[in-house]
C-alpha cells in the first residue's frame, strides 16, 4: 500500500541558507514536489506562470481565499502570497512529499490546517547574527536599506524556533543538507507511515503457523 505524502516545511530567517537546502533538497530527491505559491504581484522578467509562481488578480486571489482553496496566505508588502490547497492534496494522495520554502506565520497556517497531520517542519539558524548578516551582504543583491529590512525582521522569525519538529543550525551547508536528508528518511520509515506493515507482519505470523 502506497502512503500519504509528506508536507516538509523549512522556514529561516533571510540568508540563514533554506532556500539553498530545499534546492539541494530536491536535487538529491527528485520525487520531491515543490510548492508552487500564487502570488498578486506582477511577474519578474523570465518568471513562469505555474513554474516560478502562479501569477494571480487580486480579485482571483480573494476569491481563492474565499473558496477555502489556499493552504496558507499573507499580504507582503501590498502583494497576496498563499499556497493553492489542489496540487499539494493530489501530491499527498499520489505518495509524494511537498517542500514548502516559507516563512513561520505560513507554516503555521499549514500545521492548523486539516492537513497538519501529514506535516514535518524544520527551522535553519545561522550559526551567527554576524555570519547572518554577512550572507546577506555576500549576496550582493540588495541595497543597505534592504539588508537592514532584513536584519531587523530576523530577530522576529527567530523568536519562531521552538514552534518547529526539528531545528538545524547552518554552519555548513554540507551538513545541514546530510541532516535535512536524515530528517526526511526518517520521517518516511516512521511505523504509522508504513500503511502496508501490519499485512507484511500478518504473512510472517502466518509463515510461523505453517512451519
Amino acid at each position: 500500500m502506497q502512503r500519504r505524502g509528506l508536507l516538509v516545511i523549512l522556514s529561516s530567517p533571510s540568508g540563514a541558507g533554506k532556500s539553498t537546502l530545499a534546492r539541494r533538497l530536491m536535487q538529491w530527491d527528485p520525487t520531491l514536489s515543490f510548492s508552487v505559491s500564487a502570488t498578486t504581484r506582477t511577474p519578474r522578467p523570465g518568471e513562469v506562470d505555474g513554474a516560478d509562481y502562479f501569477f494571480r488578480s487580486r480579485e482571483e486571489f480573494l476569491a481563492m481565499v474565499e473558496a477555502g482553496e489556499m493552504l496558507e496566505h499573507a499580504e507582503v508588502f501590498g502583494n497576496f502570497y498563499g499556497t493553492p490547497r489542489a496540487p499539494v492534496e493530489q501530491a499527498m494522495e499520489a505518495g509524494r512529499d511537498t517542500l514548502f520554502d516559507i516563512d513561520w506565520q505560513g507554516g503555521q497556517q499549514i500545521r492548523n490546517s486539516p492537513l497538519g497531520r501529514d506535516v514535518i517542519s524544520v527551522f535553519v539558524l545561522p550559526p551567527s547574527i554576524a555570519e547572518l548578516e554577512r550572507r546577506l551582504r555576500g549576496r550582493g543583491q540588495d541595497s543597505e536599506e534592504v539588508i537592514a529590512g532584513r536584519m531587523e525582521k530576523s530577530q522576529a522569525e527567530i523568536s519562531h524556533w521552538a514552534e518547529y519538529d526539528y531545528v538545524l543550525v547552518n554552519r555548513d551547508i554540507d551538513v545541514a543538507e546530510q541532516e535535512l536528508r536524515t530528517i526526511l528518511t526518517a520521517e518516511r520509515m516512521r511505523r504509522d507511515r508504513q500503511p502496508g506493515l501490519t499485512e507484511f507482519v500478518r504473512g510472517l505470523n502466518q509463515e510461523f503457523e505453517d512451519r
